[in-house]
């Protein structure tokens, strides 16, 4: 069973129908995201720059005659790029003290974490099919280990409806249309019915090849 288990991963892994093309597309995309947070700062910084240094850039000039003035280089470096970089500095310091002041003063992640769970349907109510299939072994050890114990038959009953109930979905069906294909054809588990499995077959996953 061990082997034929191992056999059945490898096909799957082995075997997807997902084009290289869309696959070395799709992780340059993932690529690019990870970057996303620190390219978008040196946008922000870089486009402030540029729009506050019309305003302060005559205090770098060699006109300037006021009392604060920066018209000197220092270390050969003209006064200008010192201006520009210590805008573009003071603006990722903002941003910097911005997100410690959400991180550590305020925590308001806690919170935003709070609401992505609680509008999670696959943490509230909804059962990804991973999850359901472990949900329904265990209700069904617990049943046949606790023969005689009606609170628990009636309970794993409940729990196992419920398994059921959440096979009527897409996900579901995208899952048992991929093991039929890259695996063989999915068994009627003992929590559901001909009906159930029939449905997922013949459901057109409309982004599918």
């Amino acid at each position: 069973m061990e082997i034929s288990m191992i056999s059945y991963e490898d096909r799957a892994m082995t075997s997807s129908s997902i084009s290289p093309v869309k696959k070395w597309v799709m992780r340059q995309y993932w690529r690019m995201q990870q970057s996303q947070s620190i390219i978008s700062m040196g946008l922000l910084g870089s486009s402030l720059t540029l729009l506050l240094w019309p305003y302060v850039s005559w205090r770098f000039s060699d006109s300037c005659e006021e009392s604060l003035c920066f018209n000197n280089s220092i270390l050969g470096i003209p006064a200008t790029y010192l201006g520009l970089l210590g805008i573009f500095t003071g603006l990722v310091l903002i941003v910097l003290c911005i997100g410690y002041l959400y991180d550590k003063v305020f925590s308001l992640w806690t919170a935003q974490r709070s609401v992505d769970f609680e509008r999670n349907p696959f943490w509230t109510y909804a059962l990804s099919p991973m999850f359901m299939m472990n949900m329904a072994m265990t209700a069904e050890n617990l049943k046949r280990n606790s023969p005689n114990d009606a609170k628990i038959q009636e309970q794993m009953d409940w729990v196992l409806n419920y398994c059921k109930e959440n096979a009527d979905s897409e996900i579901w069906a995208r899952t048992v249309q991929h093991w039929d294909k890259h695996i063989s054809e999915t068994p009627t588990f003992w929590f559901l019915d001909e009906e159930i499995m029939s449905k997922a077959r013949s459901q057109k996953i409309e982004d599918e090849d």
